[in-house]
């Protein structure tokens, strides 16, 4: 029996301390919608979980945690970075909505740009092969 490679991304997801920031940078900043909010299991008035959509059936899921976060800078075997896709022809656009959010580009390459979240996650904002 063959199974079938697998067709895209499903979601990502990303454990956060500050639900609420990391929620609004992605929603507000980046322009994602939130696609599902997930309350509190513990009786609490916190989400525990915000979804946000990133189209084609594909989601990013920020999951609260108290857990200790790595060092930016951490090498150990991992992912070291969410990148979204924009169109080359937005990229001026996108530095200029950053800009404006106050939102530090960290790294620009010839088709990506780089930031953190508020977690200081990397972030890419990238129209790789386009030129």
């Amino acid at each position: 029996m063959s199974a079938p490679a697998p067709g895209g991304v499903h979601h990502l997801a990303i454990a956060v301390r500050d639900l609420v920031a990391t929620a609004e940078f992605y929603q507000h900043v980046l322009g994602l919608p939130v696609q599902r909010r997930w309350p509190a299991t513990d009786g609490g008035d916190q989400d525990r979980s915000v979804w946000l959509d990133l189209g084609g059936g594909a989601f990013l899921a920020l999951e609260r945690t108290n857990g200790e976060a790595a060092p930016l800078d951490d090498q150990r075997p991992g992912f070291q970075i969410v990148a979204l896709r924009i169109p080359r022809d937005a990229r001026a656009d996108w530095e200029a909505r950053l800009a404006a959010a106050g939102v530090a580009v960290v790294h620009r390459t010839a088709h990506t740009i780089y930031l953190r979240d508020p977690e200081g996650n990397r972030v890419g904002l990238s129209h790789w092969p386009e030129a």
